[in-house]
This record gives C-alpha cells, sequence and structure tokens, in this order.
C-alpha cells in the first residue's frame, strides 16, 4: 500500500532486452519492481495538506504538468525540492508513493511534482533540445515551475533540490548540468550521467546507455555538463547517487559513470575520501569530504534491482541536502 492511495501489481517484470525501443515500453516492467519499494513508505502524519495542481506557471514546451505540496508547518522562506517521477509514473503517483510529502510535513520545505505527458509518461533525456540551458523541451517547464514557486510561495532561492527515481533520476542530472544556478543539490535514483540518453534521431530511448556500455573518462563526462551551460563558472550542486547491483533496466556501470562525471565536474580525484556501510549490502563512498554534505556522494546497493528510493532513503536524501536541520 502506498502511502497516500493504493495500488496492486500482478504481473512480473519483463527482462530488459537489448535492442532499440521506446522508453516507456523497456522501462515499463521494471515500474512494478518500484512500486512494491515504494510502498514500504512509513505512514504519513496527519495534515490537512494536500497536493494541488497549479497551471499557468510559465514558459512550458513540453506541456508538463505541475503540483505543488505546501506543508501546513512550512517554514518562512522555505527550501524548495523538485520530485519527479519514473516511466509510467506522474506527479500524484511519486507524491503518494514516496516518502518526500512526508518528510516536507516534518521539516517544512515544499515539494514540486512535475508530470511528464508525452507517451509512457518519460521524461526528455534525449533530444538536444532537453540537453542545453533554455533549449526547449522539459527541462525549461521544470525550471518554470521552480520559479513559479519562488515567486509565489516566498522560496528560498539558495536552498532548491531536485531528486527521481529512474527516468526522474536521469532528468535529476541534466536539470544539475543545464541549471546550475537554480539547484544546490540532487539526489538520483537509479538514474545515468547527463547527456548519456543523447540521441539524435527523435528516439527516446539510448539502449547502449541503459545497458551500461558508454563508458567515457571523468574528463569527457565533465565537459557534456560543461557543454549544456557553456561559459557558466560558478559553483556547482552537490550530486548524490543511488544503484543496485542487479539493475538490468539501467544497468549498474551508470552508477560509475555518474560519480566519473560528478567528481570532474567538481575538480575532484576519483579515490574517494571515505568509504563505510551505513548497512548491511551498502557501500557508501564520498569525494572532496568525509560529512554528511560532501561534494559527491555514491551509495551502491548489492543485489538490489530497479527499485528505487526503497523505505528510508529518502531521508537520507534530505539529509544529504541539509533540510533535515
Amino acid at each position: 500500500m502506498f502511502t497516500r492511495a493504493a495500488a496492486r501489481v500482478t504481473a512480473p517484470p519483463p527482462p530488459v532486452r537489448r535492442r532499440a525501443r521506446p522508453l516507456h515500453a523497456a522501462l515499463l516492467g521494471c515500474v512494478l519492481a518500484l512500486l512494491a519499494a515504494l510502498s514500504l513508505s512509513a505512514p504519513p502524519q496527519a495534515s490537512a495538506a494536500t497536493l494541488r495542481e497549479v497551471t499557468n506557471f510559465g514558459s512550458n514546451p513540453s506541456n508538463l504538468r505541475m503540483h505543488l505540496y505546501v506543508p501546513d508547518n512550512v517554514r518562512p522562506q522555505p527550501a524548495v525540492l523538485v520530485a519527479i517521477h519514473y516511466c509510467t509514473g506522474s506527479g500524484p503517483a511519486f507524491y503518494s508513493g514516496t516518502e518526500f510529502a512526508r518528510l516536507a510535513d516534518r521539516y517544512g520545505f515544499i515539494v514540486v511534482y512535475p508530470s511528464a505527458t508525452r507517451s509512457g509518461q518519460c521524461f526528455d533525456v534525449s533530444s538536444p533540445q532537453a540537453l542545453r540551458r533554455d533549449g526547449g523541451s522539459d527541462p525549461v517547464g521544470i525550471r518554470s515551475m521552480v520559479q513559479y514557486v519562488r515567486a509565489n510561495n516566498g522560496a528560498d532561492p539558495n536552498r532548491t533540490f531536485v531528486t527521481g527515481a529512474s527516468s526522474g533520476a536521469m532528468m535529476t542530472n541534466v536539470m544539475l548540468g543545464n541549471y546550475p544556478d537554480v539547484f544546490k543539490a540532487g539526489a538520483a535514483f537509479m538514474g545515468v550521467p547527463h547527456s548519456c540518453f543523447a540521441t539524435t534521431d527523435g528516439s527516446g530511448w539510448n539502449s547502449a546507455c541503459a545497458n551500461g556500455q558508454i563508458i567515457r573518462t571523468p574528463q569527457q563526462w565533465g565537459d557534456l555538463v560543461r557543454g549544456a551551460y557553456p561559459g557558466y563558472a560558478g559553483a556547482r550542486p552537490r550530486m548524490q547517487v543511488w544503484h543496485g547491483t542487479n539493475d538490468t533496466t539501467l544497468r549498474y556501470p551508470n552508477f560509475q559513470e555518474e560519480i566519473k562525471q560528478w567528481t570532474d565536474v567538481h575538480g575532484l580525484s576519483q579515490t574517494p575520501s571515505m568509504t563505510d556501510s551505513p548497512q548491511s549490502g551498502w557501500t557508501r563512498t564520498r569525494y572532496g569530504g568525509t560529512g554528511e554534505q560532501a561534494p559527491v556522494e555514491a551509495v551502491s546497493l548489492q543485489g538490489v534491482g530497479h527499485s528505487l528510493p526503497m523505505s528510508g532513503m529518502a531521508e537520507r536524501a534530505i539529509a544529504f541536502f541539509g533540510l533535515n536541520g
């Protein structure tokens, strides 16, 4: 049972094929495992706050939908978290099936839930327009949502964060690369590096990336991020990445490629500053620092498939953002 809505799944997820296919078809079965993991979320605290849809929120070239959750105890000048769903999902489903709204109740931040509207409800992380700042497509609409909340809810412009699962995790990488001046940090559950999914034929699916076959040097990955916003010389967002070793949808090699990309963006060594195991089967590495808010943090989950975030992981992302104080 979800925390705020119920769903039943009976069919097992199909195996991933290595031929090119639409993104929504490739990820549909694995959403079943993801939903099962999300259903482990603890029940929410009693609250009168509700999820509401916002329309006419600004430039929105791909007609995304926007849902907003403002908790009853929202803090003055609140932080904003953008929480981005998986393929076949929606903003309301991600609200119901994850712990982020409950954590917003506890810590007083605002959550924005974008919804993809194209076939399969996957976000565009592959087109040339999506992979450059203000190029068009979904990233522009998501940025407009942030601007709307800042203007209408008195949000702190220095505390905006983004997280997502699967397609939403891929978009998390894209948003941090395209808009480093908007986001302070991100947490990507089962994603791929910025521009890994790039295509030029109009397809939304890149089988080589999904299968973990695109291997680049740290500088090559870093250059793709820097190329998304040429000339930018400001601070870069911190990044937390999560991946299961048994992920057969967005395969595990993508985890290391994300680490290579974001450590290079921050000018860091590939050698961790710290390695530990906060839970059985977890290996956590931190780069550029040893504290809870290191520039880059990576969590590898032994034997876990395409089923994140599991219960308690959202709170660890919130701690990485610094929203739990």
